[in-house]
């Protein structure tokens, strides 16, 4: 099946746009003290989770711990997003973020992989195996569906599509179902390579997702 110019131009923009920079782990700003915090939430991703092309305080993992903070929760939210970032990519890199010591991990990642058309079981298997992990070390994670929007086949989309709701039932996670939900397809809520939220989108990002990290915080018994 053949895929248009601008398309395609997406897709390059998807898969080389945010892989000139890989973001290091970066606390949000914080209006708590140090001593006040009670737990951090990790953000694990690819360019959607780092940010990329807005500024840090403009990403999803800093309006997140603005809007808690505002809402009278001191927690910590690290920013540990990474451009370009496939689920492989996530998977070898987990034990590193065991050293942020997170109560919570919000995990998106998977997007990369149905850009560039690997095996949705490999996808998969790497989510699962990092959630088991997670788990194994008593973090709660939060974990956010992807969906894509280029045509690679119906089968290759229906088995992508049902990687994340299958997951999240067999291990009874707190699932959002579309991470983009609000966002996807709205040319004002994007960046010009259509695929990278605006900093308006970011905020709708980050209200869709606070009913889960609530949820989180309540389950992680921190609150």
């Amino acid at each position: 099946m053949k895929i248009s110019g601008f398309l395609l131009i997406l897709l390059t923009g998807f898969l080389t746009g945010g892989c000139d920079r890989a973001t290091e782990a970066t606390p949000a700003a914080t209006t708590f003290d140090a001593y006040q915090i009670v737990g951090t939430i990790v953000a694990v991703g690819d360019s959607l989770t780092a940010g990329y092309g807005v500024k840090e305080e403009e990403a999803y993992p800093a309006l997140l711990e603005k809007k808690l903070h505002a809402a009278g929760y001191p927690w910590r939210v690290v920013n540990a997003g990474i451009s370009g970032e496939t689920s492989s990519g996530a998977l070898s890199r987990i034990s590193w973020v065991l050293k942020l010591e997170p109560d919570i991990v919000i995990l998106e990642t998977g997007a990369n992989d149905g850009l560039r058309g690997v095996d949705p079981q490999l996808t998969r298997k790497n989510i699962d195996a990092i959630i088991h992990i997670l788990e194994e070390n008593g973090i709660t994670v939060v974990l956010a569906g992807m969906k894509m929007v280029t045509s690679l086949g119906r089968e290759f989309l229906r088995d992508f599509a049902a990687v994340y709701p299958q997951i999240a039932e067999e291990r009874d996670l707190i699932f959002m179902p579309f991470f983009l939900a609000g966002v996807a397809g709205k040319r004002r809520l994007n960046q010009e390579d259509g695929i990278h939220p605006t900093a308006e989108g970011y905020r709708i990002i980050t209200d869709n997702l606070y009913p889960y990290a609530m949820a989180a915080i309540k389950k992680n018994g921190k609150g």
